[in-house]
């Protein structure tokens, strides 16, 4: 009998659950269907705001102004053949293995890219593009300061972990200017990277650059002084202008012998008034006076002789001058030639070990906008005037449902007070107004909520 009563109580207990929970699901439905009809009966208002907020959605997307992106992908510089070197050198000791080359070599390939990425977002960097596309007045800043912040703002930095790809895009209003200010970029990284190189043979070249330069100017000047003595003292070549020299002493003294046994043969025969002996004579005489010349005078100058070229006597005097300028002069070109040399193969070197750009992608000038999308501001901005004019709706009919005095509803009066009149009226009487919702009825609205209140 306990057992029954028992389940009996419980039969009862479930079915009063069932009735209430299907009383709540009705009264749920019918709150719903309330909603509902609320929302169609205020249909036309809900035309309304949709239409205004199309409207408004479509002129505030057309009034913003188009923005363009243009990209450029660089690659960092390949490492690898370097650190392969570095652990082949390694592996060669047989002592031991240098851990710190090697782990060197991989920091430096990894961090590579954001070193390029630091030059990038560099002030250099950023005031060489502000001057060059004057920046300052396209972005209308005042400050210099204001108009770096605004390109780092329009410009986006990354590096792709995975495989060290940096990529460089810049925003701008104008689509060709951001492609040229992207590309401007790749220009001013390989511009500072080359002067910041710390590398070995960047600093030898600077040292050849130096002494080439000071090996140049002392071959100028060796040229200068030995090209002022040898025009002072007409000398070309001392060895080959004594030998010159020499040899035509001989053939002149071999004239004069000869010119002499043929003048005492002439006087055996003619007189000394006959025209052949006089002119044999004379032969001698002319001869002996350019022999004379061509060996020099101790008591003559050389010049008063109207020889132009020193004679055999001056030769030894000059040839040891002649000979310092001339071995100053061959040092000099031997020291510019052995300096010019190096200095080709350290920029062949500098060029191998600065780090190049290579450019995977270049800056296109872009066709489509990148900003604003028209169609998806204008269809978000048409549903927000939608949601809000079905919450105006609801909003108003639940508060036409509560009593004039009830503290929801003066607060609800208030806060639409402050939103839509930001400054009080006063009626005159030292009081405020209070807003009513009958001041902003509801098409529909109102009337259905006054009769089911």
């Amino acid at each position: 009998m306990q057992a029954a009563a028992t389940s009996q109580r419980e039969q009862e207990r479930e079915l009063t659950q069932g009735g209430r929970t299907s009383g709540e699901a009705r009264l749920a439905n019918e709150f719903k269907i309330k909603q509902l009809r609320l929302v169609w009966s205020a249909r036309q208002f809900l035309y309304r705001t949709v239409a205004i907020g199309f409207l408004v959605s479509t002129l505030a997307v057309f009034l913003i102004p188009r923005s363009f992106e243009s990209t450029a992908r660089l690659m960092p510089p390949d490492n690898r053949a370097g650190l392969g070197m570095a652990l082949v050198g390694a592996l060669s000791h047989s002592s031991g293995v240098d851990l710190g080359s090697v782990v060197s070599g991989l920091m430096e390939s990894k961090s590579q890219g954001a070193l390029f990425i630091g030059v990038l977002r560099s002030r250099s960097v950023q005031d060489q593009l502000i001057d060059k596309f004057n920046l300052q007045a396209v972005y209308g800043k005042r400050y210099r300061e204001d108009a770096r912040q605004k390109l780092e703002d329009k410009t986006q930095i990354a590096e792709d972990r995975k495989n060290g790809i940096i990529t460089i895009t810049v925003t701008d209003h104008s689509p060709q200017r951001a492609a040229a200010i992207a590309d401007e970029y790749v220009n001013s990284l390989n511009r500072t990277v080359s002067q910041l190189s710390t590398s070995s043979a960047h600093k030898e070249r600077l040292f050849l650059e130096q002494r080439l330069d000071s090996a140049a100017k002392d071959l100028e000047a060796a040229e200068r002084d030995f090209g002022q003595f040898a025009s002072m003292n007409a000398t070309l070549d001392i060895s080959e202008q004594g030998k010159a020299m020499v040899e035509a002493d001989a053939v002149l003294q071999g004239k004069i012998i000869a010119a002499k046994s043929q003048l005492e043969g002439l006087e055996r025969i003619f007189t000394d008034e006959n025209v052949r002996v006089r002119a044999a004579k004379a032969r001698i005489a002319e001869m002996e006076s350019q022999l004379k010349r061509l060996s020099g005078d101790r008591g003559n100058d050389r010049n008063n002789a109207g020889l132009q070229y020193p004679s055999l006597r001056q030769l030894p005097l000059l040839g040891s001058t002649y000979g310092d300028k001339f071995r100053n002069l061959k040092i000099q070109e031997a020291v510019y030639e052995t300096l010019s040399k190096q200095y080709e193969l350290v920029k062949v070197q500098e060029a191998k070990e600065l780090p190049t750009i290579k450019l995977l992608d270049f800056p296109k000038v872009p066709e489509k906008k990148s900003f604003p999308p028209r169609l998806v501001m204008i269809c978000a901005g048409t549903i927000v005037a939608a949601c809000l004019g079905v919450f105006w709706v609801l909003a108003s009919a639940r508060l036409l449902e509560y009593e004039p005095g009830d503290p929801r509803k003066v607060l609800a009066q208030r806060v639409l007070r402050g939103a839509l009149l930001p400054f009080p009226m006063d009626s005159g009487n030292g009081k405020q107004d209070e807003l009513t919702t009958d001041e902003y009825p509801v098409t529909g609205a109102r009337g259905e909520g006054a009769e089911k209140s």
